[in-house]
């Protein structure tokens, strides 16, 4: 092989001479081609050379390919001849040949007839970096802000176990293109265990599995505009994620104030909404369960609008004091979509998840899932029904309700001790708590820059304030908002507003208004509202993680 200082060139030819010689040709030929010296991309073929011999031609034009596109061999640079190539990288001249032709046919290189081959000018040279897009935040000592189970429980062993039997025993035909609802076997395993466990009336050919709650809630709000919808009903305060969702597929968002029993009556009536997504079970975040009362309420709003409900069972299966608050679908499954996941029970990283859908809504539901993504991985599918079925799934909710209650209990504890006189709520169910401190520990933007001095994320109830759209003209969808913000907010005395003619159920609940939309420590009060997660923080994390909260708190 010969020296690096040789390649490119005539032989005998050093690297200035190369540099001269092109020169000289760029001003004969009146072109301003680059002849840089061969010995960098001289190096950087040698790897590709000393492949196996079958991959040898292959790892040489993919060396080439990336050398031209990360810009180390830049545009107009002219390239040696295939036999001097070939001699100083000690391969056969059919080999570089036939490298040069293909990526002269891919448009990386260009041959001109006597003047040799070059590098061409259609690739742009980039930076190969690889971003991590995943919702982190590094830097903190502790976290608190909500939405995350603990990662460390999922069922390792037993989900490899499941992973071994299911991919011995698939036919091969499973893993073509699958049914865009989902697996039969996993549909029937899913209508099963909603069934017994969340009391939804769940028809296997009702039933959609998708990448979580995110996919199902796209899939319906696609289709309601569609069919002439413009606005979304939504809880306030709220999920700040369903925003973005709703907004991608063309509806606006009536922002709805709650009361004690649930979402208020009165402003969805006065939107003009026809379609609502809430989570009766254990409302996010205040943590209410839904009355009885404010449940049937609801029904009725949608059947009087020929509505449709979106119930987001996001935590249902995890109750501490008693049986978990049955799904709203229950009651009516014709006028009610019921949505859920295994993101809180095994990991959101697994992006499965299930919607239950009317039985009119099915055929166009199934179509709008086809076209999005042609269906969940068949093997991630049935692997789930396996884990269900063997009672894995009901094994692993177990462990998770002991350790979270644990949790949950560490962490009442730690606010008492850190936070004399600090009230808390939502703590019977789900995996966060809402904390209202003393309003000594104001104001909540002050509290919050604190907390993110001592590194410690916390997220601020007034964070979940949704924004609105107004109410809607339902004689003119298509334009703007009809009227002022349909979000209905609360005085500070927490008395009701007047109800309208004819509108049942708006009256305020027996209970008074939740603490998260009046009184003190509510968003915009003098106190600090904080939702706080916690099934994600050991015990002695959420220890020191309140104590550095109350390090940096006055008084």
């Amino acid at each position: 092989m010969s020296r690096p200082g040789r390649c490119g060139c005539g032989r005998g030819e050093g690297a200035d001479a190369v540099r001269d010689r092109g020169e000289g040709g760029a001003r004969e030929g009146g072109r301003a081609e680059h002849q840089a010296p061969w010995a960098t991309a001289w190096e950087l073929l040698l790897p590709a050379a000393a492949a196996p011999a079958r991959q040898r031609g292959r790892a040489l034009q993919s060396a080439l390919r990336d050398a031209v596109r990360s810009g180390r061999l830049v545009a107009r640079t002219r390239l040696p001849s295939s036999r001097e190539l070939a001699a100083d990288l000690g391969v056969s001249r059919g080999l570089v040949t036939e490298a040069y032709e293909q990526l002269t046919a891919e448009g990386y290189l260009r041959s001109d007839r006597g003047s040799g081959t070059w590098v061409g000018d259609a690739a742009r040279s980039g930076v190969r970096t690889t971003r991590d897009l995943a919702p982190r935040t590094p830097g903190l000592r502790v976290d608190f802000r909500p939405g995350t189970p603990d990662l460390s429980l999922f069922p390792r062993t037993a989900w490899a176990a499941a992973h071994k039997s299911v991919l011995a025993r698939l036919p091969h035909h499973a893993l073509g293109y699958p049914d865009p609802r989902g697996l039969p076997e996993l549909r029937t395993a899913l209508a099963a265990l909603l069934t017994r466990r969340r009391g939804v009336v769940a028809d296997p050919e009702c039933l959609v599995v998708c990448s979580g709650v995110t996919q199902a809630t796209a899939v319906l709000g696609s289709l309601l505009h569609d069919r002439g919808e413009r606005a979304i009903g939504v809880e306030d305060p709220g999920s700040p994620s369903h925003g973005p969702v709703f907004t991608s597929v063309g509806l606006r968002m009536a922002a709805l104030r709650l009361d004690g029993e649930g979402l208020a009556m009165e402003p969805l009536y006065r939107s003009g909404v026809r379609a609502v997504m809430a989570t009766p079970a254990h409302q996010f975040p205040s943590g209410i369960a839904y009355s009885a009362r404010r449940r049937i309420e609801l029904l009725d709003w949608a059947r009087s609008v020929d509505g449709l409900i979106i119930e987001d069972d996001y935590d249902g299966d995890f109750r501490y004091d008693r049986a978990p608050v049955g799904a709203l679908q229950g009651l009516d499954p014709e006028r009610v979509a019921y949505s859920g996941s295994v993101s809180k029970s095994l990991a959101p990283g697994l992006r499965l998840g299930w919607l239950v859908v009317p039985e009119r809504l099915v055929d166009a539901v199934v179509e709008r899932k086809r076209t999005m993504d042609l269906g969940n991985p068949a093997l991630d599918q049935a692997l789930l029904a396996d884990f269900i079925g063997q009672g894995g799934y009901d094994r692993q909710l177990r462990r998770c309700q002991r350790a979270y209650r644990e949790r949950r209990d560490a962490l009442v504890g730690a606010l008492e001790a850190g936070f004399p006189g600090t009230e808390v709520s939502g703590i019977a169910a789900g995996l966060h708590i809402i904390a209202r401190l003393p309003a000594r520990h104001g104001p909540e933007e002050l509290f919050a820059e604190r907390a993110t001095r001592a590194g410690v994320g916390v997220r601020l109830l007034s964070d979940h304030r949704m924004p609105s759209a107004g109410a809607v003209d339902r004689a003119n969808p298509t334009e703007g908002p009809a009227g002022n913000d349909s979000t209905v907010r609360p005085d500070p005395s927490g008395s009701a507003p007047a109800t309208p003619p004819g509108v049942p159920g708006a009256v305020m609940g027996p209970t008074g208004p939740p603490p998260s939309t009046g009184g003190p420590g509510a968003p915009g009060g003098p106190g600090v509202s904080l939702v706080l997660g916690y099934a994600h923080l050991t015990p002695s994390e959420i220890a020191r993680g309140v104590g550095l909260l109350a390090g940096r708190a006055p008084g």
